[in-house]
């Protein structure tokens, strides 16, 4: 029985590990869940679940789902950062699953690690914006990280048995999102709506409009750097609209090996909780001659400048990928909200990367401050 406590319970990636729970409960128990204010739903989960705690980030709505829970009904109820922080270090788990997205995923992460708690990582800002404090926790206290990101757990999957210094090339696959093929012009008066509706995946808001700049795939080469030691060099992109082949690694004798499947978010969600194991299921089995074809295609880097300036990112360094994620958060939300257009996200996160000062081997303490300062900056320059 592999015991868990997942941050970001309601979520996309939360509700779908629920369903993997769902279907295995004599392999794995959730102890532990936690949303930022989506109470409703929590206590459905809660009922169902039976977990022992739930945190609640936002400490209003903390009040008001202990209100809610019934009197029959034996759970501890935790708010805020530090109830995010003690669900991740409880001795009852053995695995903590990151389902938060953002940036706040990191401090309850390192907290787990320094308690030795397995991660399963669906958070990928973590490592985007601490990825070698991290994966040096993570050495040093003996933890494993297990990808749950589809590309990543595809990179993982086919690296197991193999030795990193023999990988040449990983290539993370993307599947364009719903603006593959347009142009600049073609997408200057994009809309939120067009923008969220993935033709493949079925994600949160955030990381579906991320997935529409291609940041998303931006973000997942700066952490494919940290989860398996390469360089920015040795890391390509190639676009495939079906999304069968998650990801592929070349080695440096020419072979190339890749993982396929149906797209479908719960098989690397149960690959990372059921590592080393595989576990049968009922999900959809992929069928070949039925899709018969499979196409790739460079991403055009003038229509989707995102990808190109997390590279850049990457390739200098320092805190530069913390300010790129930082900014890149506040933008994502003001578009959202229908206050900036499709591409003003890439035009103030490059702004906002010009006035940044970089710092070589940043604290946790630097990255919070960095953090800071890179969602002030764009609200002022958004203001002015």
């Amino acid at each position: 029985m592999r015991r868990i406590s997942i941050l970001g319970s309601t979520g996309s990636i939360g509700t779908q590990t629920l369903d993997v729970v769902r279907k295995n409960k004599k392999k794995f128990e959730v102890v532990a869940i936690s949303a930022n204010s989506s109470v409703d739903l929590l206590l459905q989960q809660i009922k169902e679940f039976k977990p022992k705690y739930v945190a609640v980030y936002d400490e209003i709505s903390a009040l008001k789902l202990k209100s809610m829970i019934p009197n029959d009904i034996k759970i501890e109820v935790l708010s805020g950062m530090e109830g995010l922080k003690a669900i991740a270090a409880l001795d009852e788990i053995d695995v903590l699953l990151t389902a938060i997205v953002g940036m706040i995923g990191l401090v309850p992460t390192l907290t787990a690690i320094k308690n030795k708690k397995d991660i399963a990582l669906a958070n990928k800002e973590t490592l985007v914006c601490a990825g070698d404090l991290v994966m040096s926790e993570a050495k040093k206290h003996n933890v494993k990280i297990l990808p749950v990101d589809s590309e990543h757990s595809a990179i993982f999957q086919c690296l197991n048995g193999e030795q990193n210094k023999e990988i040449e090339t990983i290539i993370l696959t993307a599947s364009g999102g719903p603006f593959r093929g347009k142009t600049k012009q073609d997408l200057l008066e994009v809309t939120k709506n067009q923008a969220l509706k993935h033709p493949n995946w079925s994600m949160g808001r955030k990381i579906s409009i991320d997935s529409s700049t291609l940041m998303n795939k931006g973000l997942e080469v700066i952490e494919a750097k940290w989860l398996f030691g390469v360089e920015h060099n040795q890391i390509d992109v190639v676009v495939h609209p079906q999304s069968i082949i998650h990801s592929m690694v070349q080695f440096v004798d020419s072979s190339v090996m890749a993982q396929l499947g149906c797209p479908d978010m719960r098989l690397p969600i149960q690959y990372a909780l059921s590592y080393p194991n595989r576990t049968i299921n009922d999900f959809e089995r992929l069928d070949l001659a039925k899709i018969a074809t499979l196409t790739f295609e460079k991403p055009n880097l003038e229509t989707f400048p995102c990808l190109k300036i997390a590279y850049e990112s990457l390739k200098m360094g320092g805190t530069y990928c913390a300010v790129l994620n930082s900014a890149n958060e506040v933008l994502v939300n003001e578009f959202l909200e229908d206050k900036i257009g499709f591409y003003d996200i890439p035009y103030y996160i490059e702004k906002t990367l010009e006035a940044h000062n970089s710092i070589e081997n940043p604290s946790l303490e630097d990255i919070l401050e960095i953090d800071k300062w890179a969602r002030s900056f764009v609200k002022n320059i958004l203001t002015k």
